[in-house]
């Protein structure tokens, strides 16, 4: 029977290798030395996790302080909510069996790049273009790779903006970079998308095909309803640059008290 590294099946307690080599005079001296190995190995694949974990943090952060920014300068939110996830080890194994790879820690930092992912939800579609352009625009960030799902949707209908970044992430004894999947998307893109994603996993669906087609066309219509919000907002915005009849009497007022006070 094959034993998966990271998941020992016999026990791990602790102890020197001369103790328990006493205790169990059996043991032979080969078997220790694999399980002190299989140790290690579950040691470095929770470091692993925890550096990607550190790596959502960090680009978490970053979305946070474009928020702040953009409240302060334009009096407005462009993100609604931010979500993130760390990739199960169940995934994980199943991700590199498909790629027809082991799973060892090499595999897996230098062949799956959704290990860590952040969802990040907006108001309005051109609020995705903006967040995604100021994210890479930034010193330590490097886009490793983009897909618009927006201008290309899939077949199926699903709309999102999907990055895979690269970010530094600075511990006690090393600075390692690490990737991390970023998917930004509309309210009503998130909420397709939720809503698809629970009924692709219903089992004996009946009329499947009809579903299918149906859920394409509502994506579709959500598409339309997010252009539609985008250009009721600019509509209001514009709106308020335009001066009312009392702020034009104030500037001219103001004019004139400068030219007698001149």
């Amino acid at each position: 029977m094959s034993v998966n590294p990271f998941f020992p099946l016999d026990d791990m307690g602790a102890g020197t290798e001369q103790a328990e080599m006493m205790v169990f005079p059996q043991v032979d001296k080969s078997i220790y030395d694999r399980r002190k190995k299989m140790v290690g190995t579950v040691v470095d694949y929770k470091e692993m996790r925890m550096r990607y974990s550190c790596a959502i943090k960090e680009v978490r952060t970053k979305f946070d302080v474009l928020n702040s920014e953009f409240n302060v300068r334009y009096q407005r939110n462009p993100i609604t909510s931010i979500s993130s996830r760390l990739k199960s080890s169940t995934s994980i194994m199943n991700k590199l069996a498909r790629k027809q790879l082991d799973f060892t820690l090499e595999n897996v930092e230098n062949n799956l790049y959704d290990v860590a992912g952040i969802r990040v939800v907006c108001s309005y579609v051109d609020d995705i273009y903006v967040l995604a352009q100021a994210l890479a625009k930034q010193d330590d960030i490097t886009v490793i790779k983009e897909k618009d799902y927006i201008k290309h949707p899939k077949p199926n209908g699903y709309r999102s903006y999907h990055m895979i970044v690269s970010v530094p992430v600075f511990f006690s004894d090393q600075t390692r970079d690490m990737a991390v999947e970023v998917q930004i998307r509309t309210i009503a893109m998130d909420f397709w998308a939720s809503l698809e994603h629970q009924l692709k996993y219903k089992q004996e669906v009946p009329n499947q095909r009809e579903i299918v087609e149906k859920l394409t066309e509502c994506a579709h219509q959500i598409a339309d309803i997010d252009q539609q919000m985008w250009q009721v907002r600019r509509q209001i915005e514009l709106s308020e640059d335009i001066p009312t009849e009392e702020e034009i009497l104030m500037e001219k007022l103001s004019r004139i008290d400068i030219a007698i006070s001149e």
